[in-house]
């Protein structure tokens, strides 16, 4: 399989992603559309995994509407997404849904609930990395995931292998490290009142790479 994972900012990379990946043989090209203007075609893509950065759906950048091209290409195709925090929304905007801005700004480590059992054995609360400030909304025909106590749209399964995360799930040890120290002043004036020793000193749960794996299965395996 080839996976092709659209990179927004260098401090967002695909983490634990790519050890996904790794570990179930396929192939992973990291494209950067922001930097270099490129991106995949939908001929050469058998899973598309779009991620976050400090830009929005709603910006008027060429590569950003060349990539919900590319969604809308994938979407008559039946083929595979996984989009984290702007890629979610890349989805959801592309699917005819505005986004705009959350009813808090999130930024550091907080609990969301499941929401829905249409992807079986998920935990029922995932303590997971929040970095937003801006929010989908969930497309008719999509199942809502996940909750927080601040945003309801957390979470979203659309067709069966569309999905979207408003979180973050991938983030290993080096890269919370790699966000912090870089964009560490988004910090302020979020809900959760976090300072970046706090965000740091928090441990990775081990679940949540476990959950990214399961998700990843459920959308490229026939179900």
């Amino acid at each position: 399989m080839r996976v092709n994972v659209l990179q927004h900012t260098p401090d967002e990379g695909p983490g634990a992603i790519r050890d996904w990946v790794h570990a179930n043989h396929h192939t992973m090209f990291v494209y950067h559309p922001a930097q270099f203007g490129k991106l995949p075609t939908a001929a050469e893509t058998d899973l598309l995994v779009i991620l976050g950065g400090p830009i929005s759906p709603n910006d008027a950048l060429p590569w950003i509407a060349a990539e919900r091209d590319l969604i809308k290409q994938l979407l008559a195709t039946h083929t595979p997404i996984f989009g984290v925090c702007f890629g979610a929304q890349q989805i959801s905007k592309q699917l005819g849904y505005p986004v705009g801005k959350a009813p808090a700004k999130e930024v550091g480590w907080a609990p969301v609930t499941r929401q829905s059992d249409v992807i079986p054995g998920l935990p029922a609360q995932l303590e997971v990395l929040h970095w937003h400030e801006d929010m989908f909304e969930i497309p008719t025909g999509a199942r809502l995931l996940f909750s927080s106590a601040h945003v309801r749209n957390q979470g979203y399964l659309y067709n069966g292998n569309v999905l979207g995360l408003q979180f973050h799930l991938e983030p290993l040890a080096d890269n919370v490290r790699e966000m912090v120290v870089n964009d560490g002043d988004y910090l302020v004036g979020s809900v959760l009142g976090q300072t970046a020793a706090e965000v740091l000193a928090k441990a990775v749960p081990t679940e949540n790479q476990l959950v990214l794996y399961q998700l990843l299965n459920f959308i490229t395996e026939p179900n």
